[in-house]
């Protein structure tokens, strides 16, 4: 009845695993007996969980992607300490087999769970205000990719006490990762969960190629999009091209595990390289899939605290649609040393060395907009300069490994390791933490505490070259990636200030929570009442701060760059339209939710071949969708008097401020 799932499946016997998983539930519990005494469980079921308002389906992901970050950063934690002390005689406090799957937990979670919802978070927040809309072209769909990432990261987190998760790395290469050496249902809850995460990523990127090609204000050309939404656009269309590949891949390598396909291995005409090629074809989009955001971040932040147009606007559009194009033919520079050949290598490391010129331009643009500006040393300003030097270190180091021969001696070491951290966490992740200081007044009416948002930065900027530079020497020194014993002692001082940096990185997660329940606290004194406390330059400041749900009360018209900029510079203030009209939006709807659940439900039967409850959860899902697709209450009128209302105390806030 239950399949392979027995009470052994629980690890009573290790008192890391069950601390953990104790920990998550106590804090579970702790969370659900708040909103309890708070009463605010209703609340909580319409104004978040049942609603397809793109805001609040952004501010859900961006709070994923915080609780993944600090699931995946304990794993790292856990990572250096180990290393740091398993040096010789001493073997260090993980066994091999758990710290396997820690690091493999560590990269699945940083990459699906922590990058790819804060994207998705701040898209679905901010391009929809941008471009002039009311919501996004499928709401109801925009809803269920939210549910489907989150049943994914369920899953990721239900391993950790039931079961076991890959120890295969985040790339689960085969033959290690077919059933003949990982019999064990790790590398089954990995294919299930990016799965069911990534049907959730292929659906947002067609809802928002869609939102944006089709729904802008009128009078917004392409070419005066704001460079964000550009950024959102480019970052969609690889989603859409790529993330199909990851799809087909991990497919078939279930039907290797599941039916004894031999697609990845040597029997019966399989080939292991094909799983490589695959993997990589979707694997590098992904790369330029989390950093293409964080540039039109930096953009936007560069520009408003600069108090400066963007310069080269022509010029970063063009970048980015050169990065889109380029991704697509480098991915063959992650297996330089698996034997494709000369002329093949030459064609991927020339192309790997074109794809900087696009990014090089980018970081002249910033520098070039912040030339002779009025500069605002704001968090997302201090970001954005941690983020160029940092991130053009881990561009060097990237035009490095992209020769055959330098690779030949590094891709193994841990100097690749620094490389990749270089540019997601001083590129990526410092980009997410900016949009998150720079619009999350926006999002819920309020700033920031900006002295605590500094001290955070500043302890994320020092802690990551304590922690990474060491790695760049250890992989010169020759200490291989994945270890879980170190065998020359001359490396542990470097893991040992490796381990420092690592907690001062802790100490910025530590203040980041910090400043976000500082900042909740003092909020009626952090109050913004204009919808515009950075003096911005784009529609996203044109409205209160939080948006009404209907985003604007009428569709503004757009002339050029910067639209709400040029509007100020003219001397427009906010004022109310002539007349305002009845407004058409979505009404909300739980069964995302629900398919969410039977998804979850269906997966977790899949890892543990419970076949009657997944025919259960996969009928539920399917069924669940067919309704949702015959039903034909899916949205109301909001009255043009309700309208006007929310409008003018808007503007008498507003006013207030003013005076």
């Amino acid at each position: 009845m239950f399949g392979k799932l027995t009470l052994d499946a629980i690890p009573f016997h290790d008192p890391i695993i069950m601390g953990a998983g104790a920990g998550v539930m106590l804090g579970g519990l702790a969370l659900a007996a708040l909103v309890t005494r708070l009463g605010r469980w209703r609340w909580l079921w319409t104004e978040y969980i049942t609603s397809v308002d793109h805001k609040k389906i952004g501010i859900m992901y961006i709070v994923l992607a915080l609780v993944m970050l600090l699931r995946g950063f304990a794993d790292a934690v856990m990572m250096r300490t180990h290393q740091m002390i398993a040096v010789g005689e001493n073997t260090g406090y993980l066994p091999p087999e758990h710290y396997d799957q820690v690091f493999t937990a560590h990269g699945v979670i940083m990459i699906f769970f922590v990058a790819m919802p804060f994207v998705a978070g701040l898209t679905n927040l901010i391009v929809p205000l941008q471009i002039g809309a009311r919501d996004v072209a499928y709401p109801f769909l925009n809803s269920l990719s939210f549910w489907l990432t989150a049943s994914g990261a369920a899953l990721v987190n239900v391993s950790l006490v039931v079961g076991e998760f890959a120890k295969t790395g985040w790339a689960a290469y085969p033959p290690l990762s077919g059933i003949a050496y990982s019999p064990d249902v790790g590398v089954d809850y990995y294919i299930w969960s990016l799965q069911i995460a990534g049907l959730g990523s292929l659906l947002t990127g067609v809802n928002f190629f869609v939102t944006i090609l089709r729904m802008r204000a009128p009078g917004m050309k392409l070419m005066e999009m704001p460079i964000f939404t550009w950024s959102a656009l480019c970052t969609n269309v690889l989603i859409i091209a790529a993330f199909p590949i990851l799809t087909v891949t991990l497919a078939l390598l279930g039907m290797d595990r599941y039916l004894d396909a031999h697609f990845f291995t040597n029997d019966l005409g399989g080939s292991q390289m094909m799983y490589v090629n695959l993997f990589w074809a979707w694997g590098h989009p992904e790369v330029y899939i989390l950093i293409l955001p964080a540039f039109g971040i930096f953009s936007e932040v560069t520009a408003t605290f600069s108090e400066k147009r963007l310069f080269g606007y022509r010029f970063m559009v063009w970048a980015l649609v050169g990065i889109t194009v380029l991704s697509f033919v480098v991915w063959l520079h992650h297996f330089f040393t698996m034997g494709a050949g000369a002329n093949v290598n030459a064609f991927f490391g020339i192309s790997t060395m074109f794809i900087a010129i696009p990014t090089g331009v980018k970081v002249f643009n910033w520098l070039f907009t912040m030339y002779r500006g009025r500069l605002h040393f704001t968090p997302p300003l201090l970001w954005t300069i941690g983020f160029i030097v940092t991130f053009a270190i881990g561009g060097m180091t990237g035009v490095l490994l992209a020769m055959p021969g330098a690779d030949f001696v590094l891709h193994n070491s841990l100097f690749l390791v620094a490389h990749f951290h270089n540019v997601i966490i001083g590129g990526a992740l410092f980009g997410y933490l900016a949009g998150l200081n720079y619009w999350f007044p926006k999002a819920f009416g309020f700033t920031l505490d900006e002295r605590l948002g500094k001290a955070s930065f500043w302890c994320w900027l020092v802690g990551f070259y304590i922690a990474f530079m060491p790695l760049y020497a250890l992989g010169l020194m020759g200490m291989t990636r994945r270890l879980n014993h170190i065998a020359d002692p001359a490396w542990q001082p470097w893991l040992i200030a490796a381990s420092v940096g690592t907690a001062i990185i802790g100490l910025g997660v530590v203040l980041t929570v910090v400043q976000l329940v500082v900042s909740i606290r003092n909020r009626a004194q952090r109050l913004d009442l204009t919808g515009d406390p950075w003096n911005g330059r784009t529609l996203e400041w044109s409205m209160a701060s939080p948006p009404p749900f209907y985003n604007f009360a009428r569709i503004p018209e757009v002339y050029g760059i910067d639209s709400w900029n040029a509007s100020k510079a003219r001397g427009e203030q906010i004022s109310p339209p002539a007349d305002y009209a009845d407004i058409h939006m979505p009404r909300n709807t739980a069964v995302g939710f629900v398919i969410s659940g039977f998804l979850t439900a269906f997966g977790f039967a899949m890892v543990w071949h419970i076949w009657w409850l997944a025919i259960a959860g996969a009928l539920g899902a399917v069924a669940s969708f067919v309704w949702r697709a015959f039903d034909r209450d899916v949205d109301y009128m909001v009255p043009a008097a309700e309208v006007r209302r929310i409008e003018e105390a808007h503007l008498v806030r507003a006013g207030g401020e003013a005076r």
